[in-house]
């Protein structure tokens, strides 16, 4: 098994003020055994001071690979690579292994939680109210691979082509991107919101909900979600 992620180590002395040697915002981890087989690590950094995690997890029940791209800022991937597997970890022990209601549990306590969050937190850093973060998570649990994602992040498998005798490696989605410029995406959101004709606006050569940010699922970014929040004046 491969497996390529995002990671936050050696990007994160970039945030920090120390640059690695060559080009510090390109960078990639050999491979390494992990208990699901083999994995490898490769990062192109957009930003200076990363956004995103990553982590990768073993429990009696499953292997588990976290992708979070963040938006806004860092706190809500970062808060997710804290919180999420801890979750997946408790859910999955209570009911006796992985499945995908553990998994849909662990993603809701984990909203639950970062709300929770910005609300003991938005006298100090009204801000956080706008940060939010895509939620990307592969699980192997007993030869059955579960994916499950909030955001735009996508997973894909890699496999060999049938038949190619010069072993072509195809890869293969196994996510669905929940992003306002794919027409379904689009629609969906526009018929939760049939009083809102601003809900998805083009803007800036993109679609975009309220003209700001273009995944329709996240963890995070509460001043879209909560009456609250959306009706500050700050926002």
């Amino acid at each position: 098994m491969m497996m390529m992620l995002r990671s936050l180590s050696r990007p994160l002395e970039r945030c920090l003020g120390v640059r690695a040697g060559g080009d510090a915002l390109m960078w990639h981890a050999d491979l390494k055994p992990h208990a699901s087989g083999d994995f490898s690590i490769a990062v192109v950094q957009a930003n200076n001071c990363l956004e995103d995690q990553s982590q990768v997890f073993t429990s009696p029940f499953a292997t588990y690979v976290g992708v979070y791209d963040g938006h806004g800022g860092p706190e809500a991937s970062r808060f997710v690579n804290k919180h999420l597997f801890p979750f997946l970890h408790k859910f999955a022990t209570e009911q006796g292994g992985l499945s995908a209601d553990v998994i849909k549990k662990a993603f809701n306590a984990t909203e639950e939680e970062f709300l929770r969050l910005v609300k003991r937190s938005l006298s100090v850093r009204p801000q956080i109210a706008s940060v939010g973060s895509c939620c990307l998570v592969g699980a192997i649990s007993i030869d059955v691979l579960y994916v499950a994602n909030l955001g735009d992040s996508r997973a894909v498998l890699g496999r060999k082509a049938s038949g190619d005798k010069e072993n072509t490696v195809v890869a293969e989605r196994l996510s669905t991107d929940h992003n306002v410029g794919v027409e379904e995406v689009r629609k969906e959101v526009e018929e939760l919101h049939p009083d809102d004709s601003h809900i998805v606006v083009y803007t800036r050569g993109v679609w975009r909900i309220k003209g700001i940010i273009q995944v329709s699922r996240s963890i995070g970014d509460v001043y879209l979600k909560k009456p609250e929040f959306y009706r500050d004046p700050i926002f």
